[in-house]
């Protein structure tokens, strides 16, 4: 009987979260939209970067 008392408190207390949760998620993708693509363009930078650097290596032969 405890246990289930347990798990009652437990979806009292925590289906509020789950509900706001799943309301935010979509705001918060939203948001982070500009962050990835600021990933995505530094990400391309740093290969460039990394190509330019390793170019001579791959000219005389290396791996």
């Amino acid at each position: 009987m405890l246990k289930f008392l347990l798990w009652l408190l437990l979806f009292v207390i925590c289906w509020p979260v789950a509900v706001l949760a799943l309301v935010l998620w979509p705001i918060v993708w939203l948001v982070s939209l500009p962050l990835r693509a600021v990933g995505i363009a530094i990400d391309g930078a740093f290969a460039l970067l990394r190509a330019v650097v390793m170019l001579p290596s791959r000219v005389l032969g290396g791996r």
